[in-house]
């Protein structure tokens, strides 16, 4: 019943910015929550961010703080991942997923898109 389709990846400078978007199928209630996840070649998913649908809870990776913005159009039933001054580093494929419970941990994530490739180079 969840479908979560990722998009705006893609190439850029180090330095640059990109928007990606993750649009949700199904339920979207308050008390659930989205994710940001990446994983480069060779690397465990790490988490990137996560947000209620409600608003009132988001949290960032520490390697992104100050770089990246979590946010959600509720209307849309959509998930945003605002990306400034990329790095090298930032290179992976991003997933967008869903959990029952407002989590950091990968295991706590139930649906999964198919992620979208992001690759900054220098």
């Amino acid at each position: 019943q969840v479908q979560l389709v990722e998009s705006g990846g893609g190439l850029v400078q180090a330095g640059g910015s990109l928007r990606l978007s993750c649009a949700a199928s199904g339920q979207t209630l308050s008390t659930y929550t989205m994710g940001w996840f990446r994983q480069a070649p060779g690397a465990e998913r790490e988490f990137v961010a996560a947000i209620r649908w409600s608003g009132d809870s988001t949290s960032l990776a520490d390697s992104v703080k100050g770089r990246f913005t979590i946010s959600t159009n509720n209307a849309k039933n959509t998930v945003y991942l605002q990306m400034n001054s990329l790095k090298p580093e930032d290179t992976a494929v991003y997933y967008c997923a869903r959990s029952w419970y407002f989590s950091r941990s990968v295991s706590s994530y139930a649906y999964w898109g198919q992620g979208t490739q992001v690759t900054v180079s220098s």
